[in-house]
């Protein structure tokens, strides 16, 4: 039986070894770990360890930066395996193809992609603002009949939402844009039943493009980052972030995933009915 990651870790850098265990994605059979920055001596140690406990990887990178910019790419550097950053990744029986080194992806979120796609009806029109290699939009469309128009801004990330439509058999259609969501919801004005926002860091400024896509009664799909202070809880920031959406009627919320120390991912579900 292989021993734990945490084991085989301990006897290599000690106690230690309890700030780096855990906290990795699997993309594929590509890895990409956080280590903490006194722990990057031992980095291709960490990455051969994580290698022996799971048999599926091929090849390991090491995050040393946030997620950041226009694109939100995040900074790696390859620790060990096979130099390859691009991956098949299976999800919610659709597949993906991704660059790590070039997109950010998370495989976190796969049930929460899951969730959006049962609420979805055949026939609606839904907006993706921010659609990245076409995770949310081609799980739903693999489920619908439904049209996701699908904007983003990353040309990396758009060839592989264009490369990923094709990989799969769809209900639905996805359609692409390589543009800024704002630019696409006049496109789209008031002719969307669902839009989803699933980047925390445009949400609120964004909302009022959401809102112009949808008819007259539709659904916003919003995720932010919350933080919270000592003392206090994830239910406390659910009621903070409600503090954050600029109109509409919350439905239903939740925590998606921790994110950083006493810092959330959250979603809420907003009902919009216009001239209300």
């Amino acid at each position: 039986m292989p021993r734990p990651l945490k084991e085989l870790l301990k006897d290599i850098i000690g106690e230690k070894a309890a700030s780096v265990v855990g906290a990795f994605d699997l993309i594929g059979d590509i890895a990409v770990i956080r280590i903490p920055e006194d722990l990057r001596e031992h980095s291709e140690i960490i990455g051969e360890a994580l290698m022996k406990f799971n048999k599926n990887v091929k090849s390991v990178w090491a995050q040393i930066g946030p997620v950041e910019g226009d694109y939100r790419v995040r900074e790696l550097v390859h620790i060990a395996g096979e130099k390859r950053s691009e991956t098949l990744y299976k999800e919610n029986g659709c597949v993906f193809k991704v660059d790590v080194t070039k997109v950010f992806f998370t495989p976190r979120l796969s049930q929460e992609r899951k969730r959006i796609a049962d609420l979805v009806a055949d026939n609606e029109i839904v907006f993706n603002m921010f659609a990245g290699v076409g995770t949310f939009s081609i799980v739903i469309a693999k489920k619908r009949e439904a049209i996701v128009h699908s904007s983003e801004i990353n040309p990396y990330a758009y060839d592989y939402m264009v490369e990923n439509i094709k990989l799969n058999k769809l209900k639905g259609q996805v359609v692409p844009y390589l543009k800024d969501a704002a630019d696409v919801s006049e496109q789209l004005k008031d002719k969307v039943d669902r839009v989803l926002m699933p980047l925390p860091e445009k949400a609120v400024e964004y909302f009022e493009y959401a809102v112009k896509a949808l008819k007259q009664h539709g659904f916003v799909h919003v995720y932010l980052h919350i933080s919270y202070p000592k003392g206090s809880n994830e239910k406390d920031a659910l009621i903070k972030g409600i503090e954050l959406i600029p109109s509409g009627k919350v439905i239903y919320s939740r925590v998606v995933r921790e994110v950083g120390p006493r810092t959330v991912q959250v979603v809420y579900d907003v009902e919009i009915r216009k001239n209300l």
